[in-house]
Formats: C-alpha cells, sequence, structure tokens
C-alpha cells in the first residue's frame, strides 16, 4: 500500500493529540484500516513502534518509535543502533489495532525473487523541525502484506492516502506515510487531513545524497547493481554489474 504523492513542504508546527489524520478520518466516519509511516505517529495516541531496522554487522534488528505519544521518529535511536554500519528497513508497522504490518516483499508471479529493504538512512527528511527517515525505494526495494484484517477488497468503498514522491521511469520513488480507510472520505475530512499534512512541512534536512549514507547502484535499464569482483577489497579490485544479492560487496558510501 506504498502509495505516492507529493509532499509540499512548509514550517512545521508541533503535533496535538487528536488532531493527526487517523484521527480525522475517525471523525469522518471513515476510520483507518491501515497506517504506516516511518516518520511520525499518526493518531494522536500512538506511542510505540513505526519501523523495524536490521544492521548488516550481526544481523541484530531494533524498533524505532516515537519520541512521545503522537509524535515524531525517533531518528536518533536508529542513528545510535546503526552507527558503523549499514541498516535496513525490514517492517513498517500498522498503526492501527489491526496490524497490517509492511514486511519485505516476497518474490511474486511477476518476478519470482524477493525484495530486499531499504536503505535505512538513505533518505533522511525534517518533519515537524525533528530529523526523521523516509523509505528510498529503488530497484528491487519493495513491502508487501497479502494476508490483511479489515482492509476493502473488490468494489468495497475504501480511501487511500499516501505521501512521498514518485520517478516510475526511473524505478526509484519515496515514501514517508500512508493510510487506508473504510468507506470514502468526504471532501471536508480529505481537506482537514491535508492540513495536516502541510503543517508537518516535509523537507529535506540535508544534502542528498546524504552524506555518509549507503547506497546499493542500480543500472536503470539491467536493473543490476554495481559489485566489487570477488567481494575484493584490494586496490585494483574491478567493478561490475550483477544480481542483487544484499551483501557488503554491493554497498556504496557517499563522501562529500
Amino acid at each position: 500500500m506504498l502509495g505516492v504523492a507529493t509532499a509540499v513542504a512548509l514550517p512545521g508546527t508541533a503535533q496535538a493529540a487528536g488532531t493527526l489524520p487517523c484521527d480525522i478520518y475517525a471523525g469522518g466516519g471513515t476510520p483507518c484500516v491501515a497506517a504506516h509511516s516511518t516518520t511520525r505517529a499518526l493518531f494522536g495516541s500512538y506511542n510505540s513502534a513505526l519501523y523495524q531496522v536490521r544492521r548488516l554487522s550481526d544481523g541484530a534488528t531494533a524498533n524505532i518509535g516515537v519520541l512521545s505519544a503522537g509524535g515524531y521518529a525517533n531518528a536518533a535511536a536508529q542513528d545510535s543502533f546503526c552507527s558503523g554500519t549499514y541498516c535496513t528497513i525490514v517492517r513498517i508497522y500498522d498503526q492501527t489495532a489491526r496490524h497490517n504490518d509492511l514486511t519485505i516483499a516476497p518474490g511474486g508471479g511477476a518476478n519470482p525473487t524477493g525484495d530486499q529493504g531499504a536503505s535505512a538512512a538513505a533518505l533522511p527528511v525534517s518533519a515537524g523541525g525533528h530529523k526523521v527517515y523516509g523509505v528510498y525505494i529503488s530497484a528491487g526495494n519493495g513491502y508487501r502484506n497479502n494476508a490483511t484484517n479489515g482492509v476493502a477488497t473488490g468494489s468495497q468503498p475504501e480511501g487511500i492516502l499516501g505521501i512521498g514522491g514518485d520517478n516510475s521511469n526511473g524505478s526509484v520513488g519515496s515514501f514517508f506515510e500512508g493510510v487506508m480507510t473504510s468507506g470514502y472520505p468526504s471532501d471536508a475530512t480529505e481537506n482537514s487531513v491535508q492540513a495536516n499534512i502541510v503543517s508537518v512541512g516535509y523537507s529535506k534536512s540535508v544534502s542528498f545524497p546524504a552524506n555518509g549514507g549507503v547506497y546499493r547502484l542500480t543500472n536503470l535499464a539491467s536493473g543490476k547493481v554495481l559489485d566489487a569482483v570477488n567481494c575484493g577489497t584490494a586496490n585494483g579490485t574491478g567493478l561490475q554489474m550483477w544480481d542483487n544479492l544484499n551483501n557488503a560487496c554491493q554497498l556504496w558510501s557517499f563522501s562529500s
């Protein structure tokens, strides 16, 4: 359900409990049945994990939560846990009581090879004046839930909101927050939700690519990634295009 739209960057304001997107949808009679974000709570009362990261060095995982109930993501917790190594996002938690979490997409009919988790530090942005991390989606990244609870199917009414950005021609996109609702939200409800999103003031907190950020470089024509031959580390090691093996030999750090 990683939908995309354009986020408007304006000065951020503090979030107030009871005025966040899923509170607004519930007040309009179209409650959220799935709510995902790596940047902030979508309910004024939400005070749990937003997403989970796994670090490459030892395979350990950590849940990244909010600074306070109804608040923004605790990016410092991610920075501390991932210091000196590379982390990927392996789960994006559903903030509703339905537990429609998003995990890394398995192989399917179009592509039998499963996707990879997105780099956890590839998209640092500012939201409400706080440093947070969005999800930077490149070729081979994807999340899915094939066993949802309470989400509309067939012709059942629903609303979908997604905030991020998309470049479909380059297989690259970004994701900050998104929800699915039960029923069709009214125009007044949608206008209130959009006003809340604008008030967050999403903007880039650092230059991009991020200095020190770790990336997998994907060739847009082949879908293959830049690879160090035989995982070599010596001077003169050759480079090649290769299938994404999800290993450290295909990770590259950006330094300004």
